[in-house]
C-alpha cells in the first residue's frame, strides 16, 4: 500500500509561482513514475507532468515552458515548480505513483489562480 500526501496548493495572483510537493510512503516499488494531474471543474483530469525514477519528464502542453517537475528518490518526493500562473491553472492537483501494474493517487491539493 502506498500513501501519497501533497502540499503547497493555495490561491496566488496570475503572474505568480508555486510550489507543489508530495510525499510518498509504504510499499514503493523502485521501477516508479511519479506525475501530477489535474482537475478543474466540470473537466476530465489530465496529464500536468511526469517524471521517471531516472529522471525522464514528459509534460502536457499547458504545462510546457512554465511548470517544471523534479523529484527526489531519496525521499520519495516529486515537486511541481509552478510559474506564470494564469487562471486557466485553476483546478485540483493531483499526485500520482506508477509502477508495473499499479497506480496509486494522493488527495489533490486546490490550487486557485485569479485574475
Amino acid at each position: 500500500q502506498v500513501q501519497l500526501v501533497e502540499s503547497g496548493g493555495g490561491l496566488v495572483q496570475a503572474g505568480g509561482s508555486l510550489r507543489l510537493s508530495c510525499a510518498a510512503s509504504g510499499s514503493i516499488f523502485s521501477i516508479n513514475t511519479m506525475g501530477w494531474y489535474r482537475q478543474a471543474p466540470g473537466k476530465q483530469r489530465e496529464l500536468v507532468a511526469h517524471i521517471t525514477q531516472g529522471g525522464s519528464t514528459n509534460y502536457g502542453d499547458s504545462a510546457k515552458g512554465r511548470f517544471t517537475i523534479s523529484r527526489d528518490n531519496a525521499k520519495n518526493e516529486v515537486y511541481l515548480q509552478m510559474n506564470s500562473l494564469k487562471p486557466e491553472d485553476t483546478a485540483v492537483y493531483y499526485c500520482n505513483l506508477r509502477t508495473p501494474g499499479n497506480t496509486d493517487w494522493g488527495q489533490g491539493t486546490q490550487v486557485t489562480v485569479s485574475s
